[in-house]
Parts: structure tokens; sequence; C-alpha cells
């Protein structure tokens, strides 16, 4: 009998010990790490005021993507290959539109050179 007392004596130290350890740390952690307000206020005055103007930014970024995601989401096809045609076709969108643009410019000079009374033929 006295054996078994000693084993529910460890187990009942055990679960003491356990119940410590996994509601203790993470409260121990809680109680020594500090707010996001009390990091702010440690900051240095310049980046405060740097951060104040970023959040409204980065807020928008963070909305933009979410919303992109959603989006992709709607698809079958897995996101990441949602992605890499949504960036594809974005950049077949800039590259068309600089091409329009370098012709519309191209177009502007050539009409100047007319008004102007410069050839046309000349290449620079």
């Amino acid at each position: 009998m006295a054996a078994k007392s000693g084993r529910l004596g460890t187990w009942l130290k055990m679960l003491a010990v356990g119940g410590a350890v996994c509601i203790g740390g993470p409260a121990l952690v809680l109680w020594v790490q500090p707010t996001d307000e009390e990091l702010f206020k440690r900051y240095n005055p310049d980046l405060q005021k740097k951060s104040l103007e970023r959040r409204y930014e980065k807020q928008k970024d963070f909305d933009d993507f979410v919303t992109q995601l959603k989006e992709y989401s709607k698809s079958d096809k897995p996101i990441w290959m949602v992605q890499e045609e949504a960036a594809r076709k974005r950049k077949e969108e800039m590259l068309r539109k600089d091409f329009l643009d370098a012709e519309e410019a191209k177009r502007r000079k050539e009409a100047m050179r007319r008004e102007s009374g410069l050839s046309s033929n000349s290449d620079s």
C-alpha cells in the first residue's frame, strides 16, 4: 500500500508541475511582453512620425492583398498558379502600355518636327 501512495504522490506532483509549466509559461510571456502601444511609445519621435505616416498606406496594401487573395481563391486552380497568371497579365499590360506611350511620344515628336519645319527623315 505504501508503494501505491508514493506513486499517487508522484503523479500529483507531476500534474501540478505540468500545469504550472503549461499555464504559467504563457502567462509569464504575456506579462513580460510589451504591448504594441508600449513599443510605439519607446520609438524615437522621428520613427513615430514615419510609422504614423505609413500606417494608412500599409493598411491599404494589406487590404488590397487580402482582396486579391479572395479573388484568386474563387478559381478552381491553386492560388499560386492564379497569382502567377495575374502577375504575367499585369506585366504584359505594363509592356503594352509602355509601348503605346512610346508610340504616342514618337507621334508627338514627329508632329512637333512638322510644326517647326524640320525634316521628318532625319534620325535621332
